[in-house]
């Protein structure tokens, strides 16, 4: 029996007897108490009370492709070509540059309930418990290489700002190179991958992997100041479907035309939100910290770093930025 027949009967948070369930499921209660123990193995709590039966408190908010779909704008629904959801993956970046091998091209969107092995930038683990954040990857297909490609991940933290800001939520900020703050902490971050020809035909993965109501306990794992949409929202945000939809509708028509634009097109929305506008910073990058003053990006999206022997333009990679101490 597939978690995913299970999780939808314990979803809304309320209690269902061990009868209950089996009978819904059409299986023994023998079956059903070994599943309740697969689920807390997913890091859910699952309360049980005698007389009343199980429940996990708070319920869970599942995806779901037909709600997702309902919240796509019809531009965003025009590009996007195929919707997969899984239940578990080991990155959904790593599976969909499995697909491309496979063939697929521009407009797949793949997310999933929980992340084995969830990547941030430099190598960094991105912590991905079951069924409470958002992590996605989309696909996109372009002819000019790298080069064209510059300045992407600032654009999609602009898409991912506006999504955010669509549905609600209190205006985030941008921290260069690809992370998503609010009131300093990190609330997401995003991960450009690419394959094919560095100089022609190639393919970008764009993840966005988003906090929306991350459980204490999982959060241990992570090393700096954190935020969730669930504390942006006062504990009532719109959903993950509503989310991830609002994320489609802005970073898919980011995609269908940033070849043709550029980074130039995002530069200015990008520098409003620049969370370290004119601050004292140290970049590091290898074994040469370098420290100055953040003077925002030029139109390729590189930091440009007031030095004591002038402006230095910064590109991604292995870059990380942190305040000055």
């Amino acid at each position: 029996m597939a978690k995913t027949i299970l999780l939808p009967l314990l979803a809304n948070g309320e209690f269902r007897s061990g009868q209950d369930l089996a009978t819904a499921l059409g299986v023994s209660r023998t079956a059903v108490w070994k599943q309740l123990n697969n689920l807390a193995e997913l890091g859910l709590e699952i309360e049980s009370v005698k007389g009343r039966g199980y429940r996990i408190p708070g319920g869970l908010d599942l995806l779901d492709a037909a709600a997702v779909q309902a919240g796509l704008q019809p531009q965003a629904a025009g590009l996007l070509a195929h919707l997969e959801l899984l239940e578990a993956t080991d990155s959904t970046n790593a599976e969909v540059m499995r697909q491309l091998t496979g063939g697929a091209g521009s407009g797949l969107v793949c997310s999933a309930e929980q992340q084995s092995a969830g990547r941030g930038r430099r190598g960094r683990q991105w912590v991905s418990p079951y069924g409470r954040n958002l992590y996605v990857s989309v696909a996109w297909e372009y002819q000019q290489g790298a080069a064209a490609l510059e300045g992407l991940s600032l654009a999609v933290g602009v898409a991912v700002a506006r999504a955010l800001a669509l549905c609600g939520l209190p205006p985030v900020q941008l921290k260069w190179p690809n992370d998503i703050l609010y009131r300093g902490a990190k609330l997401g971050g995003i991960l450009l991958e690419m394959t094919g020809d560095a100089a022609g035909a190639c393919q970008v993965v764009v993840g966005v992997g988003l906090n929306v109501a991350m459980p204490a306990v999982a959060a241990h794992a992570i090393e700096q100041d954190w935020t969730d949409v669930q504390t942006l929202s006062g504990g009532s945000h719109p959903g993950r479907n509503q989310l991830l939809a609002a994320l489609l509708n802005e970073v898919l028509p980011l995609l269908a035309e940033f070849e043709g634009v550029g980074f130039k097109a995002w530069k200015q929305q990008w520098t409003s939100l620049d969370a370290f506008a004119g601050a004292p910073v140290v970049v590091h990058s290898g074994a040469s910290p370098l420290a100055g003053i953040a003077r925002g990006v030029d139109d390729r999206g590189a930091l440009q770093l007031e030095t004591v022997s002038g402006i230095q333009s910064l590109y991604g990679g292995e870059i990380s930025l942190r305040g000055a101490s």
